[in-house]
């Protein structure tokens, strides 16, 4: 076969794959952006903020950020020290880091095109999210067991299933979820309390908290992130969870003095 004749059939074979590559990128493309972006309303993103509370002493992480409204106003409007989001569509990462400019806060906040699931979050203080029930509960188990106790997760629209939220409001119809990641405290703990000490046994369920104590009386309690109440016997137990310990707080009706250390 001749030069001549092989470059028109080289040409369509070269063109033939290029259509081959781009459907291909365009189809892997769909699969990855499986959340559809569609941006949160404003007097919505307010309300998620002012239910985590979101401080100067806060670095806030916003998972699927779109146009990046929900990092930017964290700092521009919460007064948050640094905010960072995470989309895996460019378009709209340029379009957030824009926004940030124009917002006058692209000092701190930033913008990075990635997976979410393969950024580690750990050292997030408050976490935003508007994803998806399916995406939420791929991302549960990294939140409980990442993120320190005591960090903000709040979530437009979707919930965690049978996590029940610390608290939730509406706002313009739109739900918003908010929970507080809860100290772990299952296991075997020694309380010593008005001079004398006795064993518990405690089960929990995310900021949920029942046991036994060493004479079989049931109890229950609660985590609020770090902060457990425990009903035990009729009484009031209050204490800050660090670690393998638990030390007092002083609440009204609350036994004091009392501390625990896990056995």
């Amino acid at each position: 076969m001749s030069t001549a004749s092989a470059r028109p059939l080289s040409l369509c074979a070269t063109a033939l794959a290029l259509c081959g590559l781009l459907h291909s990128a365009a189809h892997a493309q769909t699969i990855a952006l499986d959340v559809p972006y569609v941006p949160t309303p404003e007097p919505v993103v307010a309300r998620m903020l002012e239910m985590a509370n979101v401080s100067p002493d806060d670095y806030v992480v916003d998972l699927g950020s779109g146009d990046g409204r929900i990092a930017i106003s964290a700092v521009k409007d919460r007064g948050a020290k640094a905010a960072y989001g995470i989309d895996l569509n460019p378009q709209r990462i340029e379009e957030a880091e824009a926004n940030a400019q124009q917002a006058g806060v692209a000092d701190k906040v930033v913008f990075e095109q990635g997976d979410l699931f393969k950024k580690d979050i750990a050292d997030a203080d408050v976490l935003t999210m508007y994803l998806l029930n399916t995406v939420n509960m791929r991302l549960r188990p990294v939140i409980l067991d990442t993120l320190k106790p005591g960090t903000r997760v709040v979530s437009h629209a979707f919930s965690m299933d049978d996590w029940e939220p610390d608290r939730s409001d509406i706002v313009e119809g739109a739900r918003i979820y908010l929970w507080i990641v809860p100290a772990k405290v299952a296991g075997n703990w020694e309380i010593d309390s008005e001079g004398e000490t006795f064993n518990v046994d405690l089960q929990q369920s995310f900021q949920e908290i029942t046991g036994v104590t060493q004479h079989q009386e049931r109890l229950r309690g609660r985590l609020n992130g770090t902060e457990l109440r425990l009903e035990i016997d009729g009484k009031l137990y209050v204490g800050q969870v660090n670690g393998d310990r638990i030390e007092p707080i002083s609440a009204e009706g609350a036994v004091p003095g009392w501390s625990a250390r896990r056995s």
